[in-house]
């Protein structure tokens, strides 16, 4: 049959349905066999010829239609799984079937009184709708559904190769076939690469768009602060019940981190050659990362200690949660996993700054946020995984490129949420000494950026970009200014030598920031402060040795600490203050950030082009409720801090003059500062309260050593030179003259509900922007997170 012919009787079929308000009994297969059994259409076919209105019209209007449709839709999916797929036919019919079901699942979730519908019983349907009363004929037509489409992901000569040497043999058997040993990709468990195949690819790709959609009911729920509510669709999928859990999951992941989109190396091979993998690759990772939401702070996770050989699973761990994709997650061990895992999401995360160098010399991809939420999920519930990373310089090649789509996205208002996922993972990996001490290797690989050229390393790369994030963002991105300085903070005491640049950097933010009117305009922003303090007292403490830049920076500016120790606390000052807030309403547009030359090849951050959709984000907890504060002893441990311990603000002792108390007014940080500053007035007693704490004591000491020194050099020796005067400084020392080192503080990132909670409207609006062909979810009534244009 041609195929206008077919899509015109597809489209008579989905009329018919439409129209008739008698129930069709579920056994009238002439009439059900139009929507599955001789057409050839595509699924932008399928979403062409069944509207979306006309979908509703039938739920509203025939309600019984709709689901005899679903159900004689899923007993197609169940034969078809049962049979193995042999003929075309029945391979056409499964491949409708599930276009059909992706594109009516989601008009079923926007309506709560379908809702449920899938997880209720047929009455008589059983496996064949003979209505047998095995154990099977009482099970909820969702699990029914994800048994089937597991089964079908597994199916020899349809989504995976057929190990039969001829076709005489007979059919491999579905029920005894060992899906182990079909795995599609190798790398983690499975070593046998088989050959690639573009129908298996195209037809695994549709089963699972289905996949994802029976998993998108989440979309379809407001957010809710207890973040507990499990999805019942990925609950069973990921459960003992799914027999392929185990291989799908490492068929998932190993597609993802196998996957190369340069063609073999070779510059331009993808204009020689289609690449039919990516489709592919894609849904698999937003797959791998929707199985994978789990709250962690709720959760057990399993220990981290013993490993057995010859597996790629840790079998000596207690077992973990009941999602059987989080548990497997968490026992991956061995070395060559990890490398390849790492290898993998690092080739893709530096895919789109290849670009720029040979422009269209490799494809570019495009799903670079959901391998940020993949690499988050493996830092978050695989401990050694993290440690794996951090053991090399390895983690550099993951941090670059997270500076990279940070600093690219920092003027795009529909990119807010890119920039929190990059500092959130910056954040949980800033808090193991060992990334301090990797940022220390020089940075010579000069991806295109516009920052100011500089001679350094990875450090002052993350300065410098973290620096232009806070002076030329927007507005919505002041929510993660604490964020970014805790960063700093944290791995402050492992810098060995700063840059020129980055110092000035550095003592820019704190000149912008200790300004009387930024200071006084809302209840947080002297945190701001104290953050920059704390890392001027770690590295002065712990490595002034190599850090003469910093110091030299420090003594230029001695005045922003001056100003800092005589801050005014009376009314009139406070007054004033404000009233020059009024006039100058951006806190950061001061002289003092001209940047001078830029990064060969660079072009700058550009806002989001007018009519861009962008998905709406829940708002994430503040600095105090992300992180836990860790003390480092002398020989490198950390030990968690009481509650209590923190709170103790034993005046002067250097233990805890930095550890300032924070304040009840932290959700006033949620609004922009204009309309914050209707609701709050800065008081006397509150500029006391905190000015008392300012951590100065070890700066004003340095200067006070070091400043008539300097200033004895210029005059004996008519110095106008740095470069002497920086000499001087490298071979200074203070042993002796500075209070006593105060012990490191480290805010470690702490997984809670909140950051749960935004984990998930976050990945599921990546992934409603990201299906636009065909357009899953696009108007239908989602609830998880509003869509806005820019």
């Amino acid at each position: 049959m041609g195929s206008a012919d077919s899509k015109l009787n597809f489209r008579k079929a989905v009329i018919q349905l439409t129209t008739k308000t008698q129930p069709v009994e579920a056994t009238d297969d002439a009439f059900w066999d139009q929507f599955w059994a001789d057409t050839a259409t595509s699924v932008q076919d399928v979403f062409a010829l069944v509207p979306a209105a006309e979908i509703r019209a039938v739920r509203e209007e025939s309600p019984s239609n709709l689901a005899t449709l679903c159900y004689k839709a899923v007993e197609k999916l169940v034969q078809g799984a049962e049979s193995g797929c042999h003929s075309e036919k029945e391979k056409q019919i499964v491949l409708n079937c599930s276009r059909l079901l992706t594109r009516v699942l989601p008009y079923i979730f926007e309506d709560p009184d379908w809702r449920g519908f899938f997880w209720s019983t047929v009455p008589g349907a059983g496996r064949g709708g003979q209505g047998e009363d095995d154990e099977d004929s009482a099970r909820p037509l969702a699990e029914s559904l994800l048994l089937a489409i597991s089964d079908l992901l597994f199916c020899p000569d349809f989504t995976v190769q057929s190990h039969r040497r001829s076709t005489v043999d007979s059919a491999e058997d579905v029920h005894s076939l060992d899906s182990c040993e079909y795995i599609w990709e190798a790398g983690v468990g499975f070593a046998h690469s088989p050959q690639p195949n573009y129908i298996h690819d195209m037809n695994r790709m549709e089963l699972l768009k289905l996949l994802l959609t029976c998993f998108s009911e989440a979309m379809y729920l407001p957010p809710t602060p207890d973040s507990g509510n499990t999805n019942p669709w990925v609950q069973f999928f990921c459960s003992t019940e799914n027999r392929h859990a185990l291989p799908l999951f490492t068929s998932l992941l190993n597609t993802v981190c196998a996957y190369d989109p340069v063609g073999y190396g070779i510059p331009y091979n993808h204009l020689l050659f289609s690449d039919y993998r990516e489709p592919l690759v894609e849904e698999a990772a937003q797959v791998l990362i929707v199985t994978l939401d789990h709250d962690s702070a709720t959760s057990i996770s399993p220990t981290v200690d013993g490993t057995t050989t010859g597996t790629a699973m840790d079998d000596t761990d207690p077992p973990g949660p009941e999602n059987l994709f989080v548990n497997y997650l968490s026992r991956i061990h061995r070395e060559e996993d990890f490398q390849f895992i790492l290898k993998g999401i690092a080739r893709l995360l530096s895919n789109p700054l290849l670009q720029t160098y040979l422009p269209n010399s490799t494809k570019k991809i495009q799903f670079h946020q959901e391998l940020l939420v993949l690499f988050w999920k493996l830092c978050d519930f695989n401990k050694k995984f993290l440690f794996f990373v951090l053991k090399s310089s390895d983690v550099l090649d993951i941090l670059v490129p997270i500076l990279y789509f940070l600093n690219d996205a920092r003027a795009d208002q529909s990119r807010v949420g890119l920039m929190h996922i990059g500092v959130f993972i910056l954040l949980l990996l800033s808090g193991e000494r060992n990334f301090g001490v990797r940022l220390n290797k020089p940075y010579s690989v000069r991806v295109p950026m516009d920052i100011p050229v500089f001679t350094g390393t990875h450090a002052d790369l993350l300065i410098v970009v973290f620096h232009k994030i806070i002076t030329s963002g927007h507005q919505r991105l002041q929510p993660l200014f604490d964020c970014l300085l805790t960063i700093v903070v944290n791995v402050s005491p492992y810098l060995k030598s700063l840059s020129m640049v980055a110092a000035n950097k550095l003592l820019h933010l704190l000149e912008a920031f200790s300004t009387t009117w930024f200071l006084f305009s809302t209840a947080q922003n002297h945190h701001l402060v104290f953050f920059l303090l704390e890392v001027f007292n770690n590295i002065i403490q712990y490595q002034f040795d190599g850090n003469s830049n910093l110091v030299y920076a420090i003594i230029r500016k001695r005045s922003v600490f001056h100003q800092l120790a005589n801050l005014p606390s009376d009314p009139p000052a406070i007054h004033k203050a404000l009233q020059r807030r009024r006039r100058a309403p951006e806190p950061l547009s001061r002289t003092g950030s001209q940047d001078g030359a830029s990064m060969e090849g660079s072009r700058p951050a550009a806002p989001a082009e007018p009519g861009t959709l962008k998905t709406s984000l829940v708002a994430t907890p503040g600095i105090d409720k992300l992180t836990e504060k860790s003390q480092v002893s002398e020989d490198g441990t950390m030990r968690s801090l009481e509650p209590a311990a923190q709170q103790e603000p034993a005046d002067g002792s250097p233990a805890t003059e930095n550890q300032e108390a924070t304040h009840a007014c932290r959700e006033q940080r949620r609004l922009s500062n204009a309309s914050a500053s209707g609701q709050w007035n800065p008081t006397s007693e509150w500029v006391l309260s905190w000015k008392s704490k300012l951590p100065l004591q070890t700066i004003m000491r340095l200067l006070q050593v070091l400043v008539p020194q300097v200033e004895k050099i210029c005059i004996d020796k008519g110095l106008t030179d740095e470069s002497e005067i920086l000499q001087f400084l490298q071979h200074g020392t203070l042993v002796g003259l500075l209070p006593v080192p105060h012990p490191i503080l480290i805010r470690k990132y702490q997984a809670n509900s909140g950051t749960a909670m935004w984990f998930r409207t976050y990945m599921w609006g990546v992934i409603y922007l990201r299906n636009v062909d065909p357009p899953v979810w696009y108007d239908t009534d989602v609830k998880l997170f509003e869509i806005q244009r820019v």
